[in-house]
Formats: C-alpha cells, structure tokens, sequence
C-alpha cells in the first residue's frame, strides 16, 4: 500500500501500492501531496519517534542533575515496545552511539541495523531453542549438517525418545513450519516413527541454523532484561569493526549501556576452542573488562565454564546459564561506581 499525509489539512489516507512516489490529490481537500511507500513512511516516522524519546529522556534527566545529558546517551525505546516484534531498533539513529564508542577509540565501524529488527520469526524460534536446547539439539544440528550437505531434507528419529521429548521435538518442527523455517514437517511411522523435514533454502534460514539463532537467543536475552532494570542503551548485532593495525573483527552481539559502558558476547554454537585466542585479543584491544566480554558456547556445561573462566581472562556461559550470567555482568551498571571496575 501508499500513503498520503496532506500539508495543507493534515489528512491521512491509504492509496494503491502504485501510487507510490506519485503526486496525488487530497481527497478531503484536493490539494496535491505525494504519495510514500507505507513501511518507508512508518519507518521514518519510527525513526522521529526514537529521536523524541531519546531527547525527551535527556530533558528529563536535566530537573535531576542540574545539567544536559550528553546527546549521544542512549535511551530505550517508551513503551509500548514489543520485543518480538519491533524494527524500532533497527534505525541508524539508534546505532549512534555505538558508532560514536567505536570512533573515539580510532576504530572503524559498519553495522547492520536490520540484524536487530525483531518483526521476523528468528527471535521467537531462537528462544525456543534455547529454553529446550538439550531436547532440541538434534534437531538443530541435523538440519544444519543437511544445508551444509546440500541435502533437501533431514529426518528425525523418534524411536527411542520419551513421549514428552517426542511431544516437544513435534511441536517445535510444527513452529518451524508454521514460520516457513521449513517448506514441509512429515510424521512418518511405517518403519520406524520419524520426522521428515523438507528444508528452506534462503540464505537467511541457513545462516540461522548454522548459528545465528545463539546471536538472537542473547540479543532477545539482554533487550529482555534491560527493559526489567530500566537501562539505558544502545545496542547491535553483526557488527564488523576495523582497529587502527587494519585488523578486521566480526561482533556477534555488542550493548551500550549509559552511553559508556560496553558489554560484548561472543556466540559460539559450535567447537569454540580455536577462538579463545581471539576473544582475548579482541577484549584487550577493546579495553573492556573481564565481566563485560562474555563467551557464550550452546551446550557448555557448568563446570566447563567454571574452568576455563578460571583458565582465561575471559566469562564463559552457556545458553542453559546466559541469563545467570547475564545478570551478574550487568550488577556494575546498577550498583558499583564505574571507577570501582578493573580491566
């Protein structure tokens, strides 16, 4: 659809896709205005939305502290914001003050605002896996090893599981089909039961399984639990920086918090151990603090992390204990001076 605001009576109507970027006339007063594309048009207006509530944010901290806050302080969103389904975050406005971190330390930055846009259905099936991970696995990992085959389907045995796993593993292939994660779900039990799963295609579902669904488990992780402890923030996904040696990093998922404090969690859904190295480079040519760089490796046990937490200069966690983790990280910013943090 179009959509035509008037300038002169201030009327709001809807058009035909094909008006777009045409002159049409008012129907209320005939007064010629031009049409706009309906999601380019909500989208900018999104985008003024944000900037008044950042704004109005920073003018109301002002009655308290007797000064302005920065321009560059993040705010999040008013509500109403739905987490799971929201582009309001995917605006170059909200990726700001991130670009402004990464530029005052020389550091060149390209973000992806869209890889934070939550109107698809990777965030929901992303939680999903997370909160039932040790069921779901197979699942995941079966369909990941097909794409990377090029196999157009994965098959699912049922055989030997519980009927509560069998209940879960079903309803979770039903949601994936149901979100056109997967083109078919076929329950077959002439041999054996089994699921058949006819597979998508688009780079954007392979990329998900071969990953990206840790990323957005974290991502909907810490919007969720900045919102409960009403924190200020910018944040992003796929960020690709470049420091001043022309060393090139990607960051799975980086937050901002109050404008100064930086938090980076590093999503490994598969064998991380090759990348240690690299974590510990990038957290110290970073300069951000032991607690605020976290390894997040699916499947890692508790005492797994423990251990090489205790062997590295980083925080490990898995996707079990993200939230955990996540909470203890984020005491810093609540309650414990800035000036009171260590490298």
């Amino acid at each position: 659809m179009a959509i035509l605001r008037c300038s002169k009576c201030g009327h709001l109507e809807e058009l035909p896709r094909e008006a777009a970027g045409t002159m049409q006339p008012c129907s209320r007063c005939q007064a010629p205005g031009h049409a706009h594309d309906t999601v380019y048009f909500v989208s900018k207006a999104l985008e003024k939305l944000f900037a008044l509530q950042v704004e109005s944010v920073r003018l109301r901290a002002a009655g308290g502290s007797g000064g302005l806050m920065p321009r560059g302080t993040p705010a999040a969103p008013a509500e109403p914001f739905d987490l799971h389904n929201s582009a309001v975050l995917s605006t170059e406005l909200q990726h700001g003050p991130v670009r402004d971190w990464f530029q005052r330390r020389q550091i060149r930055v390209r973000t992806n605002p869209k890889a934070v846009d939550t109107t698809g259905f990777f965030d929901e099936v992303a939680v999903a896996i997370g909160e039932n991970f040790g069921v779901l696995k197979e699942v995941v990992d079966r369909i990941r090893f097909a794409q990377i085959k090029g196999f157009a389907q994965a098959t699912i045995q049922l055989e030997r599981k519980t009927p509560e796993q069998v209940e879960l593993i079903t309803r979770f292939c039903r949601q994936l089909f149901d979100y056109t994660f997967i083109a078919k779900c076929l329950h077959l039990n002439d041999e054996k039961p089994r699921l058949r799963l006819i597979l998508q295609a688009a780079p954007a579902i392979r990329d998900f399984f071969n990953g990206d669904w840790l990323e957005w488990l974290v991502l909907m992780a810490l919007l969720q639990l900045a919102r409960e402890r009403g924190l200020r923030y910018s944040c992003a996904r796929n960020l690709v920086i470049t420091l001043p040696s022309d060393e090139t990093f990607e960051l799975d998922v980086f937050f901002l918090i109050d404008g100064n404090r930086p938090l980076c969690v590093e999503c490994k859904s598969g064998d991380f151990r090759q990348d240690i190295d690299r974590c510990l480079t990038l957290r110290k040519r970073l300069g951000i603090g032991r607690a605020d760089f976290i390894v997040c490796a699916a499947g890692l046990d508790a005492k797994q992390a423990a251990g090489f937490s205790s062997t590295y200069d980083l925080v490990f966690c898995s996707e079990r204990d993200l939230r955990a983790q996540l909470e203890r990280s984020l005491v810093p910013a609540v309650d414990t001076p800035r000036s009171a943090r260590t490298a």
